[in-house]
């Protein structure tokens, strides 16, 4: 029974409790593919990176990538699983349009990291521990592009060109239990996780993560069981889901669907579905295969894994500070609540700011930048903090200029605004925008005798003990010297010239 209604949020929740299961697929950042040494370089022409072993020619021979092997590892260690002492590769078998051997080298029941766990933060402070089932190798498909329908998909097109660029490029699938107990923060508990997950992916230099750009996709397995009951319910899958945003919007999606289902008295079929970005819609794909259904069997060509113990821990002792521990030493060391690192761990500005610390800047002032004034040019502009067209060595920059007194607040907005249009670093934007603060004490007195000529009431009042009253007149004296005048040494001389005591 196929239902087009979704009942709320709440209704559903009112009656149904959420499982989910998330499968996190990460792109090794390798230079050779997993199982030959063709090239994995972004951008080359179609077809132009492969050979026999990756095309699946007769007589072709795989061989694994002891970096893939390694990545594996290391991936399976700071996810805190255990090491398998030995390993093989299996054969997936089913109609892979885009695989030219037809079948993937992956692995089946024996994974090369298990039993392992991540903890994440939600954004009220809230740690949430996500059991992992397994992290296995595998290796990409080519990439399919249907021609001449209206969707881009292969219904309606009127042929089909395929790229074996990708197909070879190592994989580490990244398998969750069963994740139960979540209730209605069930989606925001799978983006806060994949957001965990990507942040450690990186941290591990193993991968550059991009979502967008493929490198790292997640399919959301979903199924719903009545409040008080522990049988699981029929699962849907959500394929290659490859946003942040957008695994939170399809697990919502489908809890929305599912009840809506189940409530109607219908019954929830198990298969794949398409997610849809511009509405966060999800639509149905294929039936979805159960285990059996893809014949594994052990890979004959390739020998098995097994990582020696002393290589293993060497590898665990070579591990970077995780993001979590990061995140909690740098909270301390900027004396920032728990609230505010999160706004800048969502923000995307912790790495920024901590370049930006190392190139001089102090971290308040660091803070304040990139969470301020930058933050909201990259919002007005909607892009990424980290793709504004500025360093944050030229951010550091300008906070000495501040810290020696060369510019103020607003002239440090205007230098900003030059480094983001292209107009060289901070100190060219100054030079060539006359922005420096006026600090010649003769110019900045006439300015002052200027504005209190000019506003002889609001001086009297200040003689007369009012004092709150200069702010005026430090207005008129900012407007004169186009604002590159030192607020505070021009409140001084105000104070003075008319003989009151600040």
């Amino acid at each position: 029974m196929t239902v087009t209604d979704l009942v709320s949020y709440e209704d559903a929740l009112a009656s149904y409790d959420p499982v989910m299961g998330l499968e996190v697929h990460v792109e090794l950042g390798t230079k050779t593919k997993m199982f030959c040494g063709c090239a994995t370089t972004l951008g080359a022409d179609a077809n132009a990176q492969t050979c026999p072993t990756c095309l699946g020619l007769p007589g072709s021979l795989p061989v694994v990538n002891a970096i893939g092997v390694e990545s594996a590892i290391k991936i399976g260690l700071a996810l805190n699983c255990s090491i398998a002492e030995w390993c093989r590769f299996a054969r997936k078998n089913y109609f892979y349009p885009d695989m030219p051997k037809n079948f993937q080298t992956s692995q089946y029941d024996e994974p090369i990291a298990y039993d392992g766990y991540l903890d994440v933060q939600l954004e009220d402070g809230e740690v949430f521990r996500v059991q992992i089932e397994r992290a296995h190798m595998e290796e990409d498909t080519g990439k399919s592009t249907h021609v001449g329908g209206a969707t881009g998909r292969i219904h309606g097109a009127s042929h089909s060109l395929l790229d074996y660029n990708r197909a070879g490029i190592p994989l580490i699938e990244i398998v969750t239990k069963p994740i139960e107990g979540a209730g209605e923060r069930a989606p925001e508990v799978a983006k806060a996780y994949v957001a965990e997950l990507r942040e450690l992916i990186r941290a591990l230099g193993v991968s550059e993560a991009r979502m967008e750009m493929g490198q790292m996709r997640c399919d959301v397995n979903l199924s719903l069981r009545p409040n008080g009951t522990e049988t699981f319910g029929t699962r849907s899958e959500t394929k290659n889901v490859n946003s942040l945003r957008s695994v939170e919007r399809a697990a919502r999606f489908e809890i929305q669907r599912h009840a809506a289902v189940l409530s109607s008295g219908g019954t929830v079929v198990q298969e794949t579905r398409h997610f849809h970005e511009e509405d966060g819609s999800t639509t149905a794909g294929r039936i979805k295969d159960n285990a059996e259904d893809y014949r594994y069997f052990p890979e004959p060509d390739l020998v098995p894994v097994a990582p020696a113990r002393e290589w293993v821990e060497e590898l665990r002792a070579g591990l970077p500070e995780l993001p979590r521990v990061r995140r909690n030493r740098l909270r301390e060391e900027w004396g920032v609540s728990a609230h505010d690192m999160q706004s800048i761990l969502n923000a995307g500005a912790v790495d920024l700011i901590v370049a930006t610390i190392e190139a001089g800047a102090g971290s308040a002032a660091a803070r304040k930048w990139w969470m301020g004034e930058l933050a909201r040019r990259a919002n007005e502009d909607g892009i990424e903090l980290a793709a504004l067209p500025i360093t944050p060595a030229q951010v550091a920059r300008v906070a000495a200029l501040v810290d020696e007194g060369s510019l103020n607040d607003k002239l440090a907005r205007q230098t900003i605004e030059g480094v983001l249009a292209g107009e060289g670093d901070p100190d060219t934007v100054v030079e060539k925008r006359g922005l420096k603060v006026v600090s010649d004490e003769g110019a900045l007195g006439a300015a002052v005798d200027e504005a209190i000529a000019g506003n002889a009431a609001i001086a009297d009042k200040i003689r007369g003990g009012k004092v709150a009253a200069a702010g005026a007149l430090v207005g008129a004296v900012m407007k004169a010297t186009r604002g590159q005048a030192d607020a505070a040494r021009v409140r001084e001389l105000i104070l003075e010239k008319l003989g009151v005591e600040g």
